[in-house]
């Protein structure tokens, strides 16, 4: 299991932006399932759609390469260094099937298609109580934090 804290120092995202609160599983440059909890008072459901509370898919996205990034920080110990950023490149093939609302508890999970040099390709699927509420293919790019200036 990771928990909170070593996410935190995997992920380059801070408050509020971190939205994977634990890994479960962890099958090294395999697999990952996350854990997020929808809580209602989360800063996103003040403005997104208000008088029903919805999280919106672009975060459900986010927390879907949130994943992959911990399973590849975990998994590449040379890409681990603090220069390396992992860039979510493209979605495809993205579903949505039902509402996330505060009160879910979202399963990521993240299988590994392909790992290369400067990339990764992983397939993402996001389940509440054991249904689909959402699905994607998410490729990533890895470059160097000092070509980004």
């Amino acid at each position: 299991m990771i928990l909170f804290e070593e996410i935190r120092s995997l992920l380059p995202q801070k408050y509020p932006f971190i939205f994977i609160d634990r890994a479960i599983e962890f099958e090294e440059s395999k697999r990952i399932v996350c854990v997020k909890n929808i809580s209602g008072n989360e800063p996103v459901f003040v403005g997104h759609f208000p008088d029903f509370a919805i999280m919106p898919g672009v975060l459900i996205i986010e927390a879907m390469a949130q994943a992959s990034i911990i399973l590849f920080r975990k998994s590449l110990p040379s890409r681990n260094d603090e220069d390396a950023v992992f860039l979510l490149a493209s979605v495809n093939n993205a579903r949505f099937t039902k509402p996330v609302v505060p009160g879910d508890q979202l399963t990521i999970e993240v299988i590994v298609e392909k790992i290369v040099s400067r990339g990764a390709i992983v397939q993402s699927v996001v389940k509440v109580q054991e249904k689909v509420v959402a699905k994607a293919a998410l490729t990533f790019g890895i470059v160097e934090k000092s070509s980004l200036v």
